[in-house]
């Protein structure tokens, strides 16, 4: 555990979800193949449309509307919808079969296998503090095993901006009824969890799991309050 700025009282840490709570790579791959699979299959038209068709209607979509890369879960599903479309499925029919590809995808997403260190210690911090999930994806706690660690989980989409805009920072506080500046928020991303963090009046633990180098990392913006390397560490704040 390294200090790089005093901590201030603690009364609540929240916490990223993906490749912070477990390893994130290898659930996105297979999702994304299972998927994709599911997609093709749904329809003859759609047998043999590719991945870098999907990547193309996603492009076109966030360059229409920018603003829809805050909500992961509906960008996808539009990109579906719009697949559906343009093989020549009817409004109706491509508003149901997106959602029913998005059933497939959150299954998928969520066959996440969360480490024993993850339970023993949020099971230990929670003793002591509220923990809040605030997340940037569409995993599902509660399909995994980690929802009552949480007081509430915030994603992006339904409660505001992606990180690090300060939207679900700032929710996450008047929810608690705590000070910015008494929560800790702990992540992986030294953009989205550590800089958004600071930059809102939040204190910040960077999680380093893959022995990453602060000075010499190029998203390295804003100091942390403190570096981890495991999500044990955190049991001696309490």
């Amino acid at each position: 555990m390294h200090f790089y700025r005093t901590l201030r009282p603690i009364k609540a840490i929240t916490f990223d979800l993906d490749d912070t709570l477990y390893d994130n790579y290898e659930v996105i791959r297979r999702t994304q193949q299972e998927s994709h699979a599911f997609l093709q299959a749904y329809h003859p038209g759609l047998n043999n449309f590719t991945q870098q068709a999907y990547q193309t209607l996603r492009d076109e979509l966030r360059q229409q509307e920018p603003e829809i890369y805050h909500d992961v879960s509906e960008w996808r599903r539009r990109a579906v919808e719009r697949a559906m479309l343009n093989v020549g499925l009817t409004t109706a029919e491509a508003d149901k079969g997106s959602r029913e590809v998005m059933t497939n995808f959150a299954h998928w997403r969520s066959q996440i296998d969360v480490p024993e260190e993850t339970h023993l210690t949020l099971a230990a911090l929670a003793e002591r503090f509220p923990l809040v999930a605030v997340t940037n994806g569409n995993a599902e706690p509660h399909l995994f095993g980690l929802d009552g660690y949480f007081k509430f989980i915030l994603r992006a989409g339904p409660h505001g901006r992606a990180k690090p805009y300060h939207d679900m920072y700032h929710l996450a506080a008047e929810k608690l009824a705590i000070p910015l500046e008494n929560i800790l928020h702990v992540g992986d991303d030294l953009t989205t969890d550590v800089a958004g963090a600071v930059r809102c009046g939040m204190q910040a633990c960077w999680i380093n799991l893959r022995q990453g180098n602060l000075m010499k990392i190029a998203d390295s913006r804003l100091l942390p309050h403190l570096e981890i390397s495991q999500l044990a560490s955190l049991t001696a704040l309490i």
